[in-house]
């Protein structure tokens, strides 16, 4: 089994939270921008319009911190387990229902061990992000005697995947800012006895999958 590149805990939180900073900066600078518009405007019609899109920037921005927290932070307290209702609510912060990704659930039980489910909402983050003109997700887990599995799948018109993407995931190649949430599934599979698997490149979709041990 590939292992984890060994690299300063330091260095691979700096680049986490560029990562992390670099995503809301949009939505973040949107709702700046927006509030300015706000100020100077006097039209009844526009003061609406810009009203709307606060409020977008505002739901966009709320969506990806619930995510972030979950899939990075400590929410979820230091219990054995998440709800996979919490770990779904935070798939639906980042990739809204009625947005360019249709989510599909197909996950057995209430709860999945903390490690199991960062490990999934963060294969979640990396196949809707390589369909960028959205797509389908299929999200699957079982708990089974000896191991959690894991089926993360996506389908579109085209996707895009980062081959420092792929390596990073086998254990290979440079820790960046691109490649830190890919270094982080791959720590997680490492500390726990698991193993990842992902879909060759020539496959017209997708697919990730995990399987980790149960510990006793």
């Amino acid at each position: 089994m590939a292992q984890t590149p060994a690299t300063d805990p330091i260095d691979f939180a700096s680049l986490l939270c560029s990562r992390l900073c670099h995503d809301l900066l949009s939505p973040v600078g949107a709702l700046n921008n927006g509030i300015e518009l706000l100020a100077d405007e006097t039209d009844p019609h526009m003061r609406e319009q810009c009203m709307g899109l606060l409020g977008d920037s505002a739901r966009t921005t709320a969506g990806k911190l619930k995510f972030f927290r979950l899939a990075f932070g400590a929410a979820g307290g230091f219990g054995e387990g998440i709800p996979v209702h919490e770990v779904r609510a935070a798939v639906e912060g980042l990739f809204p229902p009625g947005g360019r990704l249709e989510i599909q659930w197909l996950i057995d039980g209430d709860s999945l061990p903390k490690p199991a489910a960062k490990l999934l909402l963060n294969l979640v983050m990396l196949a809707g992000e390589a369909l960028p003109r959205g797509g389908t997700l299929a999200i699957g887990a079982e708990v089974g005697a000896a191991a959690i599995e894991i089926v993360v799948r996506g389908e579109g018109q085209r996707i895009t995947f980062d081959p420092a993407i792929r390596s990073a995931l086998a254990g290979a190649g440079d820790l960046t800012t691109r490649t830190s949430v890919a270094y982080l599934i791959r720590s997680i599979a490492d500390q726990t006895g698991g193993q990842i698997m992902i879909s060759a490149p020539e496959e017209a979709f997708l697919m990730f999958g995990a399987s980790l041990p149960i510990r006793i």
